[in-house]
């Protein structure tokens, strides 16, 4: 629990924070002063047989909790600047930490759960608790100063049963987070067990192992209902700490009311010693209780799964792998998408020397994309291995990898900001002339003068999918990595705007590997690999017109269009 409280005490604003404890000061003020006020109308007012005194003392408590609802008015609006930028630097550490597991090819499902459902909860409940314990301390404070001024011996009454329960309370939080957290954990248990035997229930009724099945789930049944039970007997002693606090003051006050009048303490003073105990440490005590024993224990247990999902692995970058040139090798490659499914590529031997072209040809959903995914070091082979340089794909680090190849997946990545970042965002100090030639070479003149040149504000949504392409391309051209991937990277380009494209990165004399999008990308390439879901055939043109059927019938589909030129 500690974490989780350095966690969201990290978060809080200073500046916020004050603002929140000086509002609070005027909300304090029926707290400190309704018993004062009660006792001073009993006693100089009512009794002493001056009903107008006595009333005029029941106006200044109505004024003093106008005040005090003012107080509490701009209290709430304060709340805010405390608890969202909780929910901000949960949503970068949930965010960061998806991004850091796909980068290592563990995407997690749960993480769409995490931003929205998890993270509300944490806020809402952290705004909850704020207010709660807030409000408890104003009322602490206002009611001792409010004692004192009545009366000392009330207050050594009043005020040492109801911290013992309070620091009760305080002492059996950890006790209560430990079982509200093993209550959630029994709980998913179960769910994902009877789910498991629910889905299978016409088998299992088929089969006839019916007590199989249920004994399947007798063990975390029993195991939800103990933690629930434990849970309940945690809310009990919540019970037992209030009573404490809440109600031995009251009796105390009450016995001793004799001995108090004996001391010369007046009716008034008495009746406002109560007044501070049911109208202030009660309800302060019992909102402290219900909202850090309910909603806090909901925001430590919600917190902390948060902050272990998203927690950063330890220190572990893969050392820096010497490579041998920039050759790309494939042996004996067998990747699956799961344990069970059919291979999407099968015993793959491929070799693509430095400074190749090759173009890959397939039908849709043949694999295409998958060996750009394990070429990029993307994902793991279940079998064989691939390596850069002789140095495995996936074990490079990210930098390495990242400095190796480039690679442009079809839906082409454009973010808000200038053309400029855009385009220098793989190199963001080109030398002069580079982003000139680079823009020439793949064909964006007109777009830049479109744009308004480098500085002009780009944004992604009112650009066109070849616009973005273009601007990809441009990015990928002006990178120094040695190797160069487009994986349909053209797709949204006319025929004429893909050629040039294409043969401005095959000029530059560095590796280049083309996921065709048109059968022509395969007549421009010095090789071409040819995937048909049974196995691979690699070669030049005329060798797989002659050797791969299906490679003739993609060629023979293939019409020249008559080039139109993108927007």
């Amino acid at each position: 629990m500690r974490r989780e409280v350095r966690f969201a005490a990290r978060s809080l604003r200073r500046r916020a924070t004050v603002g929140l404890v000086l509002w609070s000061v005027p909300e304090a003020l029926p707290a400190a002063a309704s018993g004062f006020a009660l006792a001073q109308a009993v006693d100089r007012g009512f009794l002493a047989g001056r009903p107008g005194v006595g009333l005029g003392w029941l106006a200044a408590m109505v004024l003093m909790s106008v005040v005090g609802a003012a107080g509490s008015r701009m209290v709430f609006r304060r709340l805010g600047d405390l608890a969202e930028p909780l929910r901000d630097d949960l949503v970068r550490r949930v965010v960061d930490g998806e991004l850091r597991h796909a980068v290592e090819g563990h995407a997690d499902d749960g993480a769409l759960a995490r931003l929205t459902r998890q993270v509300e909860i944490v806020r809402d409940t952290y705004a909850g608790l704020l207010m709660a314990v807030r409000g408890f301390l104003v009322t602490v404070v206002g009611v001792v100063i409010g004692l004192l001024s009545i009366a000392p011996v009330i207050a050594l009454l009043i005020m040492p049963p109801f911290l013992l329960g309070f620091a009760a309370f305080v002492g059996m939080l950890g006790l209560a987070a430990v079982r509200q957290r093993d209550a959630v954990l029994a709980d998913e248990r179960l769910a994902s067990t009877a789910g498991v035997v629910l889905a299978g229930a016409r088998d299992v009724t088929a089969s006839g192992t019916e007590e199989r099945a249920a004994a399947m789930v007798a063990g975390p049944i029993a195991a939800q209902a103990t933690a629930e039970r434990r849970l309940a007997g945690v809310a009990a002693l919540r019970t037992l700490c209030f009573a404490v606090g809440g109600w031995v003051p009251l009796l105390a006050v009450l016995l001793a009311g004799g001995w108090l009048v004996s001391r010369g303490l007046t009716a008034g003073a008495i009746m406002g010693g109560l007044t501070y105990v049911l109208f202030g440490l009660q309800p302060a005590l019992r909102n402290v209780v219900s909202g850090v024993g309910g909603s806090g224990l909901r925001f430590v247990v919600t917190l902390g799964r948060l902050l272990d999902a998203t927690a950063a692995p330890p220190p572990s970058t893969p050392p820096h792998r010497a490579t041998q040139g920039h050759d790309i090798r494939l042996d004996g490659v067998t990747f699956a998408y799961g344990p069970h499914a059919e291979p999407v590529l099968r015993d793959l031997d491929l070799t693509i020397p430095a400074g190749d072209h090759l173009a890959v040809v397939g039908p849709s959903g043949i694999g295409k994309s998958t060996l750009v995914s394990l070429v990029c070091g993307l994902l793991r082979p279940d079998a064989g291995t691939v390596t850069v340089g002789g140095a495995p794909a996936a074990a490079l680090p990210v930098d390495q990898r990242a400095a190796l190849r480039v690679l442009i997946p079809q839906e082409a990545y454009v973010f808000a900001g200038t053309l400029w970042e855009n385009l220098t965002y793989l190199r963001p100090d080109p030398p002069a002339g580079e982003l000139d030639a680079a823009v020439a070479a793949v064909g964006a003149e007109l777009l830049v003068a479109r744009l308004g040149g480098y500085d002009a504000s780009v944004r992604p949504a009112e650009l066109s999918a070849g616009e973005r392409q273009l601007i990809a391309l441009v990015r990928a051209y002006l990178s120094p990595a040695p190797v160069a991937v487009l994986d349909e990277a053209t797709c949204h380009l006319d025929p004429v705007a893909e050629r040039r494209a294409e043969e401005a990165f095959a000029d530059r004399g560095r590796t280049l590997v083309v996921i065709a999008h048109r059968i022509s990308s395969a007549l421009r390439a010095g090789r071409v690999l040819v995937l048909d879901g049974t196995g691979a055939a690699v070669g030049d043109h005329a060798t797989l017109a002659a050797t791969s059927p299906l490679y003739r019938e993609l060629v023979g589909h293939w019409q020249p269009a008559t080039a139109t030129p993108i927007p």
